[in-house]
This record gives C-alpha cells, sequence and structure tokens, in this order.
C-alpha cells in the first residue's frame, strides 16, 4: 500500500510539474519539452533519484502511447490539401535534409579517422529525429503558416526515411567488414514500413467511415482513445512501426472522414497528461554520465549532425523554392533526436560489435545533448520565421 501511495504522490508532482513547465514556457519562450526533460533529468537517477521505480516502469507504456498520438496527429498534417499546397516541399526539404546529414556526419567522421563502416552507420543514425518534441514545441508556439505545415509534414515521413537509409547503410557497414546479415536489415525494413502502412489502412478506412458520427462528448472521446490504444496494440503484436502506423491511421482518417476535425481534437485535448509523464521520464532514463563518453568523435557528431541539417534546409529549400527566409530554419527545427536512434544504435551494434561500445556511448551521449538543445533550436526557427506580434 506505501508503494501505491507514493506512486500516486510521485504521479501527482509530475502532473504539477508539468503545469509549472506550461506557464514557465509561456513567460520565457523556453519550451516546455527542454523543461520537463531537465525536471526529469534532475529527479531521475542521474540526479537525485526521487521518482519511485514503480512510476518509472510506466515509461514504456506511457511513452508508446503518447508517440501514437502524436504520429497520429501528425498524420492529419497530410490532408490532401496540405499536401497541394506543401507536398513537393515536404518531400524535397526532408530528402534532402536526409541525405545532407548523412553525408556530411559520415564523411566528417571518416576524416576525422573512424572507420568507414562506423562512420557510415553514425551518419545514417544522425538523420533519425524526435517527432514527439518538435510537435510539441510547434504546439507551444501556436503558430499555424506555410513553414509550421510544412514542418509537420517533414517530421511525419521522416520516421520512414530514416528507416530506410539505415537500414540500407547497415547492408554497406556489414559488407565493408565483411560481415553477413545486413541484408536482412533491409528486407525487415522494407516488410515493416510495408506492413505498418498496410495495418494503418486497414485500421484508417472503417475508423474514418465511423469516427464523428457518434454524439459529442464522451462517447466521442473514448472512440479516440480507442483507436489509439488499438493502434499501438495491433502494431506491437505484429511487430510493427506504431509511428508509421498512427501517422497512415491519421492520413486515412483526415482526408476520407466527413468530421475528421473531432477525432483529432479529442486526442488533442487529452494527450498533453501523456506527454507530461513521457517526456520527465525519458529525462529520467537520459545518462548524463554519457556525456563524458563523447570525446572528440562525439563532438565532432554532434557539430557535425547540426551542420547536416542546416545544410540539407538550405539545398532542399533552394530546389523547393520555398521562401528564403525558411529556407536556413528547417534544419535547426528538426534537431531534436531520442529513441529513434537509440534503437538503431542497438542494433547497429548487433551487426557490427567490433564498434558497438563505442556507437552506443556516442549515441546515447549525443541523444542527451539533441533533448536538451534542440527543442530550443526549434523554438528558435519558428519564431525566427514567423515572429510573435510583440517582438
Amino acid at each position: 500500500m506505501e508503494q501505491i501511495a507514493l506512486s500516486l504522490i510521485a504521479l501527482g508532482l509530475l502532473f504539477l510539474a508539468g503545469l509549472a513547465a506550461d506557464r514557465i514556457g509561456d513567460r520565457t519562450r523556453l519550451p516546455r519539452v527542454t523543461l520537463l526533460l531537465g525536471c526529469g533529468l534532475i529527479a531521475g537517477q542521474s540526479g537525485y533519484d526521487l521518482i519511485p521505480d514503480t512510476v518509472t516502469q510506466l515509461y514504456p507504456l506511457v511513452s508508446i502511447i503518447a508517440l501514437t498520438m502524436v504520429a497520429f496527429l501528425l498524420g492529419s498534417s497530410l490532408s490532401l490539401r496540405a499536401m497541394v499546397q506543401h507536398g513537393r516541399a515536404i518531400l524535397v526539404i526532408s530528402l534532402c535534409i536526409v541525405i545532407a546529414t548523412l553525408a556530411i556526419v559520415a564523411l566528417g567522421l571518416w576524416a576525422m579517422g573512424l572507420p568507414l563502416a562506423a562512420a557510415l552507420v553514425l551518419g545514417a543514425l544522425a538523420t533519425a529525429t524526435d517527432p514527439a518534441a518538435t510537435f510539441d514545441v510547434i504546439r507551444q508556439s501556436r503558430t499555424d503558416s506555410a513553414f509550421t505545415r510544412t514542418l509537420k509534414g517533414i517530421v511525419a515521413i521522416d520516421d520512414a526515411w530514416g528507416l530506410i537509409v539505415f537500414s540500407l547503410i547497415i547492408v554497406l557497414a556489414t559488407g565493408l567488414e565483411g560481415s553477413t546479415g545486413g541484408a536482412g536489415v533491409l528486407s525487415l525494413a522494407v516488410k515493416e514500413i510495408a506492413g505498418s502502412v498496410a495495418l494503418g489502412l486497414a485500421i484508417g478506412l472503417p475508423a474514418a467511415l465511423l469516427t464523428g458520427r457518434l454524439s459529442d462528448g464522451e462517447p466521442l472521446r473514448i472512440e479516440a482513445l480507442g483507436l489509439v490504444f488499438l493502434t499501438a496494440g495491433l502494431a506491437l503484436l505484429l511487430d510493427l512501426s506504431y509511428l508509421i502506423t498512427g501517422m497512415t491511421v491519421g492520413t486515412v482518417i483526415v482526408n476520407l472522414a466527413r468530421h475528421h476535425t473531432k477525432a483529432f481534437h479529442e486526442i488533442e485535448s487529452v494527450q498533453w497528461p501523456f506527454l507530461v509523464i513521457f517526456f520527465i521520464l525519458a529525462g529520467a532514463t537520459l545518462d548524463a554520465e554519457a556525456l563524458r563518453a563523447l570525446g572528440w568523435f562525439g563532438a565532432g557528431y554532434i557539430l557535425l549532425r547540426g551542420l547536416g541539417r542546416v545544410v540539407g534546409g538550405l539545398w532542399g529549400g533552394a530546389i523547393a523554392q520555398v521562401p528564403a527566409n525558411q529556407r536556413l530554419w528547417y534544419g535547426p527545427a528538426l534537431l531534436p533526436q531520442a529513441g529513434v536512434a537509440i534503437g538503431m544504435a542497438l542494433i547497429a551494434a548487433d551487426h557490427l560489435p567490433e564498434y558497438g561500445d563505442m556507437i552506443m556511448a556516442l549515441t546515447i551521449g549525443a541523444t542527451v545533448v539533441f533533448e536538451l538543445v534542440g527543442p530550443i533550436a526549434a523554438a528558435r526557427a519558428i519564431a525566427r520565421v514567423n515572429p510573435p506580434p510583440d517582438a
């Protein structure tokens, strides 16, 4: 009973911390994501270890629910109208950022003396982003513009691009090292993406016919939550990507449902409590000690990844012919990086065990930096492109 009481007290304090982060963020224009991650870092194992184990054990479940909600809402940004207006920019800029990040990080680290196979893998890891952090910064900014709509679209498809690029690079890197099994990763990636899209269509098509047809209020909220939980659960059961599945469901509903906005509004109204717990517990799991293991290559990785994002944004923006004042800021807005990169690093360490420890240490350390600094850079980018009225 005491453990239950402590867990309830801890959850209550975490929700209040989320409320405080919301208010501080409004007054200081600091991203509440960074504030919540910092709070978790201080209260977690790297800090004062104040969060009970019974609460930290909720992290895997909460993260899946929160990220599925984010994916669902990001999918809603890929409406036919949005794609007609911004589709070319979304595809071109996202591809250019992925290609530039991969090339600049891989070549830079290779020039610094890292073996080519390891440099290529780290370049692929650098393409991964954190959709939850970027999406919440956009939402906190209360900005609805061509820049933020394009940014949402880029974040929505970024996970798929990153998975494809990483799989191709693993095949190449294992070939360079004389290892086998890399082609299996590519095959699994293709199956995961195709399967996730197929599952998203299987859920999204009937959901598009039903959503919003029930009465307003509680039944609709239950309907939205049921859709999110069903999507996440089936994706996990079938060993598919709940991010890609959720994005596909959101895309189908926004394009086919007659009353599509109701379901999205309901998810927006309930997602913040999940995100509060998610970001604080994510901060609590960050290992501050990993920063010491970064070293020369870690510093190079961080600088090269930032450069790759900026160069890719400028390159893609020029090709897509977006306004000149936006091109410089797509890269900084896509700096946040989290669990997807760590998951990829685990796979890379398994296929390239001789570099496994270095890849994991560098990825975890860089994630701490990008999770804390990335949302600030994203908020700055949005503010520069769309200055607030009192600026």
